[in-house]
């Protein structure tokens, strides 16, 4: 499927955001056809035992190209973390049918996450505070709200990537409303205190959500 959505921002003067979106309809051997992949990621995509997770990895370096940048302009930290040789900041997310980047010369994070009542049963594990704003008997909106939490403290950690940090214990987002699509949250970690601007949309029942620093 062509690109999905194309968001452009511009936090501050001469600071430009640009987060485009695959909808994955594409089989394994399409999107296969259509990249070049270098050496270490032709390893890394023949370990990957999910033709779902191998197809996400595939439709990132779609979105690589179709942001005028390519797999060999890739690069990874010792933690993991993804850089582009340019300099320019970058973070990438894939759930199941959809992925995503964000390219920015801000320090930027992005996560897209399936909006599904799963995340009942596991949010004891990752918010705190944040159950003080959350109705829990309006289930539709309970999910709805976990899921931009969740998605908020996966993109803080994508730009934080410190060994040690707890989703529940250290990262803090405040109270927000869905129609607003914009809040704030914080780290708490090491004795310092980080402040993030989260923004946040639905996509066909997922949640994109990124933030900056």
């Amino acid at each position: 499927m062509p690109l999905h959505k194309t968001i452009n921002l511009s936090q501050s003067a001469g600071m430009s955001t640009q987060i485009f979106v695959w909808k994955i309809t594409e089989s394994y051997v399409q999107l296969f056809d259509e990249v070049a992949l270098n050496d270490s990621n032709l390893i890394r995509l023949a370990g990957m035992k999910s033709e779902l997770h191998q197809r996400g990895f595939l439709s990132v370096r779609r979105l690589l190209q179709e942001s005028g940048y390519n797999d060999f302009d890739l690069f990874y930290d010792e933690f993991g973390k993804p850089h582009l040789k340019d300099g320019k900041h970058i973070s990438i997310t894939h759930s199941y049918h959809f992925s995503a980047i964000i390219i920015s010369e801000q320090t930027v994070g992005i996560d897209i996450e399936l909006q599904r009542g799963k995340i009942i049963r596991i949010a004891d594990k990752f918010v705190d505070e944040e159950f003080s704003y959350l109705d829990k008997n309006n289930k539709e909106e309970y999910i709805k709200k976990l899921t931009v939490i969740w998605g908020a403290k996966e993109a803080i950690f994508k730009i934080r990537n410190e060994k040690g940090i707890s989703f529940k214990d250290h990262i803090k987002v405040k109270a927000f409303r869905l129609e607003d699509k914009e809040s704030k949250a914080e780290l708490h970690f090491d004795n310092i205190v980080k402040s993030f601007k989260l923004f946040h949309e639905e996509i066909e029942g997922f949640r994109l959500v990124y933030t900056f620093e």
